[in-house]
């Protein structure tokens, strides 16, 4: 399956706990990523500054739905679902 154009989702809704470029820190939960650029498009895809965790999430039906807010409240109830 392919990403959605623009959506982004998946680097939206987690949390990464990892450190990236220009997020030292990881990324809280519900904040965009500061590597997305205007079109919703990764500026670290394939780079290896880019964390595992975001090249391990691969889109899928049930992630994704039928639309961004869907694959956005999929993946915030994963987010809860797997707080420590």
């Amino acid at each position: 399956m392919n990403c959605r154009p623009g959506c982004a989702a998946c680097c939206i809704a987690p949390s990464i706990t990892s450190p990236l470029p220009g997020m030292p820190n990881g990324k809280p939960a519900g904040v965009a990523c500061v590597q997305l650029d205007a079109d919703g498009r990764c500026r670290v895809f394939g780079l290896p500054q880019r964390p595992a965790f975001c090249g391990g999430l691969q889109p899928s039906a049930e992630m994704c739905g039928d639309s961004r807010q869907a694959a956005l409240d999929w993946l915030a109830q994963l987010e809860q679902a797997t707080r420590p």
